[in-house]
């Protein structure tokens, strides 16, 4: 193999396990959750295999009819960003309804404080205090 052309490849398995380390360190340090990294792990994983295996790439894509394997790299990325955003969007969904029920959960603990804080207040007001001269 010329050394021109392992060098693209050289690249794509250097940057397959740098996603992967990535994601991995993230997952280790808990700024990711594991349901968000298994896309990123799963993406990783495809990356350095085609990287490591470019001849498979190729077989694939011809098995699909793709005559450009990068047309079928390109499809695959975006499937998965496609697939991440909508993840994304229904845990947003999710946690939209969450903050309204603890929206209003809150509201109504609040008015409750207030009614009591009211009675409490009033009926302090009708009690002659100990200790207070009459």
């Amino acid at each position: 193999m010329h050394p021109m052309n392992f060098l693209p490849q050289l690249l794509g398995i250097l940057a397959a396990v740098l996603i992967l380390a990535v994601v991995i360190e993230m997952l280790r340090r808990r700024r990711m959750r594991e349901r968000h990294a298994f896309w990123w792990l799963g993406a990783g994983l495809i990356a350095l295999i085609a990287g490591a295996f470019p001849s498979l790439l190729d077989g694939i894509a011809g098995a699909l009819g793709i005559a450009v394997p990068l047309n079928l790299v390109f499809f695959a990325s975006a499937a998965v960003l496609f697939l991440v955003c909508l993840q994304h969007s229904s845990e947003l969904s999710e946690q939209e309804e969450r903050l309204r029920t603890l929206t209003e959960e809150a509201a109504l603990a609040n008015e409750r404080v207030r009614a009591l804080t009211e009675r409490v207040e009033a009926l302090e007001g009708d009690s002659p205090r100990p200790g207070a001269a009459d």
